[in-house]
């Protein structure tokens, strides 16, 4: 599997991933990864639909968030994965707080580059649009992400990364492929970066339900 141990991808920074492993689908996802700080693996699922009682997954998702995240979670201290799992405002909060975040996602089952970039348009469109943020500036931030997926061809085991850092001001996304090596992104409108965190992070209405069960359920654990 194409893997970005070792590179630098995030701002000039230095990322390391630990040796240690956990399998994600049959997909090996490093435990932490280092930048400037610790990012340990809080949560984890896939994205799938189900046709005809077939199920076709298409990504492996590993949700890495620092450890300061749970001074900004104090008000959810005690609650069962069951309850975070349905809270809208527990997952507001952690998307608003200011840690640094990486989503990284795995393509289980190749796609066209220009599908997964309509896909996130129209979901990070539609909660902008929710939450009235949606103006020229976010409109032209969409286009220039779309476009960055439209020459890509999502391969098995392509890896697509989300960086989010602790200011909320921007975030990056990188595409690597095996062969190819990785492009990069910087996303430098502040709604459309928070709604690229909500899309993942964004409870019941999120792009993977097992990632946001998996979440709920360790952020008890974190939280116990």
């Amino acid at each position: 599997m194409f893997s970005l141990t070792g590179s630098k991808y995030v701002h000039d920074l230095q990322i390391k991933m630990s040796l240690q492993e956990v399998m994600i689908n049959e997909n090996p996802f490093p435990a932490e990864i280092t930048t400037t700080k610790q990012l340990d693996l809080v949560g984890q699922g896939i994205t799938d639909v189900e046709i005809h009682f077939l199920q076709i997954k298409y990504y492996a998702i590993g949700i890495y968030i620092e450890k300061d995240v749970i001074h900004h979670l104090e008000n959810w201290k005690g609650k069962k994965g069951t309850e975070l799992e349905e809270d809208d405002l527990f997952f507001d909060a952690l998307v608003s707080a200011p840690v640094e975040k990486i989503f990284r996602t795995v393509v289980i089952k190749e796609i066209k580059g220009s599908q997964f970039g309509v896909q996130l348009e129209n979901a990070v469109r539609d909660r902008l649009a929710e939450a009235d943020k949606y103006e020229e500036e976010e409109e032209e931030e969409l286009e220039k992400i779309t476009e960055f997926f439209q020459s890509k061809y999502m391969k098995k085991d392509s890896v697509i990364t989300f960086y989010f850092p602790a200011t909320h001001s921007t975030a990056e996304i990188t595409f690597a492929t095996e062969g190819k090596g990785e492009t990069k992104i910087k996303v430098e409108n502040a709604n459309v970066a928070e709604m690229m965190q909500k899309w993942y992070l964004g409870g019941p209405a999120a792009v993977s339900p097992s990632t946001v069960k998996s979440l709920s359920e360790k952020f008890e654990e974190i939280l116990s």
